[in-house]
C-alpha cells in the first residue's frame, strides 16, 4: 500500500526529517553515536556535497521514511541512514526506499553498495536480502560500535 507515498530528493527542506527519523530510530535500538551526530546535524556536508543523496519518503507532505548513499570510493556507496517511522512500517516504503538507492547507483555507475548492520535487526536484514545484499566479513575500522555485520550488493553482475 505504497500508492500515497512519494519518494524525493533531498533538499534542506527536509532536513529536520532526515534527522527526526533517524535520531528516533537509532535510540530505540541503539546510542547514538558521534559520526551519527555528524551525518544527522550536517547532511549536506557529509552526503550531498561528496556526491552522496537522500532519499525520503513523503505522505501528505510529511518525511515518514529516509535513507541515504553516501559515496567511499570509486564505484562504492554506502547505503547508510535508513529509518521508516513506526506508525508507516509494514506499507512497503523501504522497498520503494532501497529501490530509490538501487537505482541511483545504477545511474552512476557504481560497481557495489555495502551497508553495516546489527544481527539483531531482523527485518532489515531481510530487506536487505530481499534486494540481494549478502553477508560479507565485516570491517575493523568500522566507525559504528554497533555494526556487527557488512552487507554487500553487487551492481550490475554477481556477489562473491
Amino acid at each position: 500500500m505504497t500508492s500515497d507515498v512519494q519518494i524525493v530528493d533531498y533538499d534542506d527542506r527536509w532536513a529536520a526529517d532526515f534527522a527526526r527519523l533517524n535520531y528516533e530510530w537509532i535510540e530505540r535500538f541503539f546510542s547514538v553515536e558521534s559520526h551519527d551526530r555528524e551525518i544527522l546535524d550536517e547532511p549536506r556536508k557529509w552526503v550531498i556535497e561528496p556526491g552522496g543523496q537522500i532519499f525520503l519518503a513523503i505522505v501528505d507532505g510529511r518525511g515518514v521514511g529516509t535513507v541515504a548513499m553516501i559515496p567511499v570510493g570509486s564505484g562504492i556507496f554506502e547505503l547508510t541512514k535508513m529509518a521508516v517511522s513506526p506508525e508507516f512500517q509494514g506499507r512497503g516504503i523501504a522497498d520503494l526506499l532501497m529501490n530509490a538507492c538501487i537505482e541511483m547507483a545504477r545511474r552512476e555507475g557504481a560497481e557495489t553498495i555495502f551497508l553495516e548492520s546489527h544481527r539483531t535487526l531482523e527485518a532489515a536484514l531481510s530487506l536487505y536480502r530481499k534486494h540481494g545484499f549478502v553477508e560479507t566479513p565485516t570491517d575493523p575500522n568500522s566507525v559504528y560500535s554497533r555494526a556487527d555485520i557488512r552487507m554487500e550488493l553487487a551492481i550490475g553482475g554477481c556477489n562473491l
